[in-house]
């Protein structure tokens, strides 16, 4: 018996300093059975840091290789941004840049791997490509707050997120890196 994804219902009142986005969001997010917790709640911070309109998550989640985990399509559905998660290999990097007009990628590996796993192939565009890192510890401290119903704040100001779950804040700064060595 196949088993299916799980779907988190996660209101989000979101608070974008930095680019001056305010929103009050009503996410569904549908977690497939092979996906952590991490990767869902950095496919969400994803989202939220990303927020415009046209975004949307993918409809195929992870078992769908050839669309980004999160996207921003124009109203014609020209795909404007592909955002990634994690650690995706050279190849998919290369076919993201090719594809959208602006990729982006939010992890929680250091650099130094990223770096690495850049380097096994060209990659169209790679300068730029914008990397934002969360220290894992984030997530190490996040992750047994969330559960499927779970109301959120995201605050991001001056390059920090802070995200806010039954009254506690957590905090990391938002690492900006390159996928070229220096």
């Amino acid at each position: 018996m196949a088993l299916t994804a799980t779907v988190y219902h996660l209101p989000v009142q979101l608070s974008d300093v930095d680019r001056g986005v305010y929103e009050s969001l009503d996410l569904r997010l549908a977690r497939h059975p092979s996906e952590t917790m991490r990767y869902l709640l950095t496919r969400l911070i994803a989202y939220c840091l990303s927020y415009e309109d046209g975004i949307a998550f993918s409809k195929g989640g992870l078992s769908s290789t050839d669309e980004p985990p999160v996207s921003i399509r124009d109203a014609t559905g020209l795909l404007l941004c592909w955002i990634d998660v994690g650690l995706p290999s050279a190849e998919r990097l290369h076919k993201a840049a090719k594809a959208a007009q602006r990729v982006r990628l939010f992890t929680t590996v250091e650099e130094a791997q990223l770096q690495r796993q850049a380097r096994e192939r060209p990659i169209h565009k790679i300068e730029q490509i914008e990397v934002t890192r969360i220290a894992p510890s984030f997530f190490d401290e996040l992750e047994p707050k969330v559960s499927r119903h779970t109301k959120l704040e995201i605050l991001r100001s001056d390059g920090t997120i802070y995200v806010t779950v039954d009254g506690q804040t957590l905090e990391a700064p938002l690492e900006t890196l390159s996928l070229q060595a220096a």
